[in-house]
C-alpha cells in the first residue's frame, strides 16, 4: 500500500520482534480460569481426534475441504459486514463526529488530527483502515507507518471477532488473545518509532 520495499521490511522486522517479545511475556500468563478451559479444552480435543486411515482418507479430505471453505466464507462475511458498517458511519456523519471528539487528544500530543477517522476505521476493519492511512496526503509519512503499523499488530474488532466466532465453540477463554493483540500493537508501533528514530535511512517523512 505505500509502494516501499524499505517499509515493508521494517514492518515485517518490527511486528517479528513484537511476536517474540508478547510470546515472552505471556510465558508468564497464569489466570487460573484461562488455564483450567485450556486443559479441557486439551482433553476434549485429545479424546475427540480422529485417525486418518487409507480407508477414511477420503471423507477427512472432504471434512477438512468444506471446514476451509467455511471459515474462508465466514471471513469475508465479517469484512463485508464492517466495510458496510464503516460506510454506514461515514455517511451518518457519526465517524466525522466521532474524529471531532478525539481531535483535542491528538492536538494535545501535536499529531495530525487527519489520521483520526483512518485510526477509527481501522479499529473496525484492519484493511480498510491501513489503506486510508496508506493514502493520507501527509509530510509525517512516519506517523503513517507507526499508525499502520499498530493496527496490523491489533488486527481491529473484525479480527477479533472472527477468533470469537471460532474460540466460542470451544472452552478456550478469549481474553488472552485480545490482552495479547492489543499489546502487539503497541510494541510494534514502539519498536517501529525506535527503528525509525535510531536508523536515519527509515525516516522517509518530506
Amino acid at each position: 500500500m505505500f509502494g516501499s520495499t524499505t517499509i515493508g521490511i521494517l514492518l515485517l522486522i518490527t511486528h517479528i520482534l513484537a511476536c517474540i517479545t508478547v510470546g515472552i511475556l505471556f510465558r508468564f500468563w497464569r489466570a487460573s480460569d484461562d488455564t483450567d478451559t485450556l486443559s479441557l479444552a486439551k482433553n476434549k480435543a485429545t479424546s475427540s481426534s480422529r485417525f486418518v486411515h487409507l480407508s477414511n482418507l477420503g471423507g477427512v479430505l472432504a471434512e477438512s475441504i468444506t471446514s476451509s471453505i467455511s471459515t474462508i466464507l465466514m471471513i469475508g462475511g465479517f469484512v463485508v459486514i464492517f466495510s458496510s458498517v464503516i460506510s454506514i458511519l461515514k455517511a451518518s456523519g457519526i465517524l466525522t463526529t466521532m474524529s471531532m471528539m478525539i481531535s483535542p487528544l491528538f492536538h494535545f500530543f501535536h499529531l495530525d488530527s487527519v489520521f483520526i477517522s483512518p485510526l477509527l476505521t481501522g479499529l473496525l476493519e484492519i484493511t480498510n483502515g491501513i489503506n486510508l492511512i496508506a493514502h493520507v496526503k501527509v509530510k509525517e509519512i512516519s506517523l503513517s507507518i507507526i499508525f499502520t503499523s499498530f493496527l496490523l499488530g491489533f488486527g481491529g474488532i473484525s479480527v477479533l471477532l472472527q477468533v470469537w466466532s471460532i474460540t466460542s465453540k470451544t472452552d478456550l477463554s478469549i481474553k488472552p488473545y485480545v490482552y495479547g493483540k492489543l499489546l502487539h500493537g503497541v510494541l510494534a508501533a514502539l519498536y517501529t518509532f525506535l527503528a525509525i528514530s535510531i536508523f536515519p535511512f527509515l525516516n522517509l517523512d518530506l
